[in-house]
């Protein structure tokens, strides 16, 4: 393994006060999940499930999407940093197809690890979990996991039960606390940093730091595709509402001229963000229907589509052809603004992604950024129709996205996961960039009275809040 990864290590929590206190021990590896998120969330099916019921993975596909990193719940796989693919523990089939057991399994001297067919009454395996008690890590994910743990103190299994020391002060190492937003990656310290979940007292003695997958391209990625979605949808708002013609500039050319640009925009980062970015085609030409990444590019694909089409209808002169494609293009954008809601859904590990407003929080913020982009190109055209109902449209936009915003950060959540995520982005290390973008956001709601003023405010309040919100649902530690 090169340096810096790890498919397995031993995590130890101390618990108890001296003098009454033990330290624990618990291999952390991948759980061989039965209904495994990451296989799921794979684009290529490079992560895929055996028939022995093992989760194996094929470097020869993986485009480094990063997705399955995403949806681990346990924070088991990574990306070799040699060959840019991702890697995990397989309980090292290609041992096992040969009739030997894991080499974890084989050095062990005192058997505390076992590996063995659960499908067979005579196997030890099968034995041990049959008829003594055994638990698993965070089973509410409801990924089944094939990994049991015998005696193991739920202090070691809870990656939220243990307090984090101080400074990243290990029994014999040093973890270097992340202290801030970082700009290319974020590294996720291990244990709870205030109030440990566990009530017996638990100190982290060791653990390994983990790297949180996606980093700004992702949250630049949701704001350039708002903006993509949102001029179109903006511009046919008010066509429909009667405000703008069919044959008007600002809806011929103008919406699917800025809106196809900024799709194009956003594949560039979505590309650029694969470690593998060459292999992007393999998203098309072996496709895993499961995982949004692909449904998204195909939404994405077909939007850009109709938003082509609109632009030779224009050419042509043809407002019936226009018409037509804006039956297409109405659902698809709005799918397009959406779709992300369900990609980060698939993502199990990331508890404050899991939320039914996120997909018509999506739209609405597609409303917000698209129509600040067209009110600004109607100030510049000087189409003054459109510019007053571009001003109410962008208004109205930001108080649903704020009250949305309320509704969503200010009740107690449902798990620790999701909670502590909340308060990582409204008042941890996120705390400035997610404050900074409610303000500048608010400020825009100011745009029926201060016009193109307000356009700056919007886009860049929104896309700091969307680097605020993709980036504290990846800072909770799930190891």
């Amino acid at each position: 393994m090169p340096l810096g990864v790890t498919r397995t290590y031993v995590k130890s929590v101390d618990v108890g006060r001296f003098p009454q206190v033990r330290r624990a021990f618990q291999v952390t590896r991948c759980n061989q999940c039965e209904d495994a998120p990451c296989v799921a969330a794979c684009p290529t099916a490079a992560m895929h499930r055996r028939q022995d019921g093992i989760v194996d993975f094929d470097k020869s596909v993986c485009i480094g999407c990063k997705a399955c990193m995403a949806a681990c719940p346990y924070d088991a796989i990574f990306i070799n940093p040699e060959d840019h693919s991702a890697e995990k523990c397989n309980f090292c089939a290609h041992r096992l197809d040969v009739g030997l057991e894991p080499a974890c399994v084989v050095v062990c001297p005192t058997e505390a690890i076992l590996v063995g067919d659960m499908n067979d009454p005579a196997s030890k395996v099968a034995r041990v979990v049959g008829r003594e008690p055994v638990t698993v890590r965070r089973p509410e994910k409801e990924t089944r996991p094939g990994l049991f743990y015998k005696g193991a103190h739920q202090a070691t299994l809870d990656p939220l039960a243990a307090r984090r020391p101080a400074g990243g002060l290990f029994a014999w190492a040093t973890q270097a606390a992340d202290r801030g937003p970082r700009v290319l990656s974020q590294r996720v310290t291990s244990g709870h940093p205030r109030h440990p979940s566990s009530s017996a007292a638990a100190l982290l003695s060791y653990d390994v730091p983990h790297t949180a997958p996606w980093g700004w391209r992702v949250s630049l990625y949701t704001w350039t595709k708002s903006i993509a979605a949102g001029a179109y949808l903006a511009a046919l708002a008010l066509v429909l509402a009667g405000v703008l013609s069919w044959s008007g500039t600002l809806f011929r050319w103008v919406a699917p001229a800025v809106s196809l640009a900024m799709l194009a925009v956003t594949g560039v980062l979505l590309v650029w963000d694969l470690k593998h970015p060459l292999r992007f085609w393999m998203m098309f030409t072996r496709p895993q229907w499961r995982s949004w990444l692909v449904r998204g590019g195909v939404v994405i694909s077909a939007f850009g589509a109709v938003l082509v089409g609109q632009l030779a209808a224009s050419a042509a002169g043809s407002v019936g052809a226009s018409e037509v494609l804006a039956g297409l293009g109405l659902p698809l954008g709005v799918a397009a603004a959406a779709y992300t809601a369900f990609l980060f859904a698939q993502a199990k590990a990331r508890d404050l992604w899991q939320n039914p407003v996120l997909a018509p929080h999506l739209v609405v913020q597609a409303a917000m950024a698209g129509s600040a982009a067209m009110l600004a190109a109607a100030e510049i055209m000087g189409v003054g129709g459109a510019v007053h109902g571009l001003q109410l449209l962008l208004s109205g936009a930001a108080v649903a996205h704020l009250a949305m915003l309320v509704g969503e950060t200010t009740p107690h959540h449902v798990t620790a996961h999701a909670e502590l995520a909340v308060d990582e982005m409204t008042r941890g290390r996120f705390a400035v960039v997610f404050w900074a973008g409610v303000v500048l956001v608010a400020a825009a709601v100011s745009a029926p009275w201060t016009g193109a003023a307000a356009v700056p405010l919007a886009l860049v309040g929104l896309v700091l809040h969307e680097h605020a919100y993709v980036q504290a649902g990846q800072a909770v530690p799930l190891a």
